[in-house]
């Protein structure tokens, strides 16, 4: 009797989307076409009991995400529900705290759970997908790219992010801008450091590295950032702070002061208003969801095509 990896062998599709097609979940009609034509030719009868076990696990897939309090990272998560629930999927919601132990342990549950498919932002640059890579389950980085996968990768242009961000600053009159990133080898953190090393050199002789600081993307790390910045004998008159939540340490560092301006990257949390000479530049999380499930939901139903790095525009530059 045939199996459905058969089918799907046959068909030219991956197992979750026979199953779908079997289940009677809408997927391309051309799929659809191959996977029905395939059962025919094989004459394929699926077993009533494993079929519902394959319909509960084919519609379920994963969103590996560092930090579900942090604003961008919820808006990201309602992008990708939003698109999983039209598709007809479930989708469970994982917080690393950027830590790559957790990040493992909900890869291994995403595989014994056999998921449809997994949309990780990884907490370094070589996170550690074999499991999933290993079985075929379709598997679609967002925000961060998993350097090492050929994998499909929804993206901002972090480096022109930082450039851009800076210049502005530049522009606006500053005189030295400083910088606040993330974590080493967290793609956000480092990319956005380069594009304010870029403009930093360009406009100064000095040596970069005291004015930038690597923080742990949280409020404290904002908050002790700032406080390095300002003990320097030559304090910077204006901060680029590389995500939203070290933003608010940041501004409480500066407390009172008027004499440094911050360029917050991503909307503030708590429903918080930016101080006075701080300007905040909302990052597009919910687009970033959208796409990254629209990915992995093409790759469920069958896409098999080379992987793809999509890059979601943005806009940092004054208008």
């Amino acid at each position: 009797m045939a199996t459905i990896y058969e089918v799907a062998a046959r068909a030219g599709v991956s197992p979750a989307t026979v199953s779908r097609v079997l289940n009677g979940i809408a997927v391309s009609p051309g799929y659809a076409e191959r996977v029905r034509r395939a059962a025919e030719e094989l004459d394929f009868q699926p077993d009533r009991a494993a079929r519902r076990l394959r319909r509960q696990q084919s519609e379920v897939i994963a969103l590996i995400i560092p930090d579900v309090e942090n604003p961008f990272f919820t808006a990201l998560a309602r992008g990708v529900e939003d698109r999983a629930n039209a598709a007809g999927l479930s989708l469970v919601l994982c917080n690393t705290d950027e830590q790559a132990e957790k990040e493992a342990r909900y890869v291994k549950v995403a595989v014994s759970e056999r998921m449809a498919g997994v949309i990780v932002a990884p907490s370094s640059h070589h996170p550690d997908l074999d499991a999933l890579v290993g079985r075929g389950t379709p598997v679609v980085a967002v925000d961060r790219a998993a350097h090492g996968y050929a994998i499909d990768a929804v993206v901002m242009d972090d480096v022109a992010i930082g450039r851009e961000g800076t210049q502005r600053l530049y522009d606006e009159g500053h005189h030295r801008v400083a910088c606040i990133t993330g974590p080493h080898d967290v793609d956000t953190a480092d990319q956005r450091a380069d594009g304010w090393r870029e403009v930093f050199v360009a406009h100064h002789d000095e040596d970069p590295d005291p004015y930038l600081v690597r923080a742990d993307y949280r409020v404290e790390g904002g908050e002790h950032g700032m406080a390095s910045l300002l003990a320097l004998d030559a304090p910077p008159d204006a901060v680029l702070v590389a995500n939203n939540l070290m933003g608010v340490g940041a501004m409480r560092a500066l407390g009172d002061r008027e004499d440094v301006d911050l360029l917050v990257l991503g909307d503030l949390p708590f429903g918080l208003w930016p101080r006075p000479g701080s300007l905040v530049i909302p990052l597009p999380a919910r687009t970033l969801g959208v796409e990254a499930a629209d990915r992995l939901i093409a790759r469920i139903e069958g896409d098999d095509r080379p992987a793809r790095r999509i890059v979601v525009a943005t806009d940092v530059a004054p208008r």
